[in-house]
């Protein structure tokens, strides 16, 4: 099987805010980032598209005019109580204990790196790899991250060394 992970297109919102699965819209630049995504994707051989189902990448994957099945193992790290709030007015009591473990500790009434993990790999793991068929997952920088580092042998911890810009399309093949 062919995946085509894609990273959805600028969110609309202001730079320094927390948001993971608050459901943001998307910006005046997304006829011009689809564009440059459907042109590195054989759109034509492509079966289905998987998506999370927050609008920011729900919008996308609808461009691509195919079957669209949308999960919430696809979406964004939760990020709790933190959800819109500028990263400077979270107490840092709250947000230190967090930026030294995040891949451990949850965020107050969301969860931790390691349990987007465990959800990503739940949906990796449920797909049919013996087909030949080539599919786009329309989802969010931390969760293919977190995929990513998994593939890669990549520590959780040093993942974010996996750079995935918005509209970024990868290319895997997997058995």
């Amino acid at each position: 099987m062919e995946l085509y992970l894609v990273r959805h297109t600028t969110p609309n919102i202001e730079k320094g805010i927390c948001y993971g699965q608050s459901d943001l819209g998307i910006t005046d630049s997304f006829p011009s980032e689809v564009h440059k995504i459907h042109n590195q994707i054989p759109i034509k051989e492509i079966s289905k598209v998987y998506s999370s189902p927050l609008q920011r990448c729900k919008l996308l994957a609808q461009t691509f005019k195919k079957e669209t099945i949308f999960d919430d193992r696809l979406k964004e790290l939760n990020f709790g109580d933190w959800e819109l709030q500028p990263w400077d007015a979270i107490h840092s009591k709250e947000l230190d204990p967090w930026m030294k473990d995040f891949v451990n500790i949850k965020t107050p009434n969301g969860e931790s790196y390691v349990m987007l993990q465990q959800r990503m790999l739940d949906f990796f793991y449920s797909l049919d790899k013996t087909t030949n068929e080539k599919n786009v997952i329309v989802s969010h920088a931390g969760p293919l991250r977190a995929l990513l580092s998994h593939l890669q042998e990549v520590h959780l911890k040093d993942s974010f060394d996996i750079k995935i810009e918005y509209g970024q399309v990868i290319e895997l093949d997997v058995k």
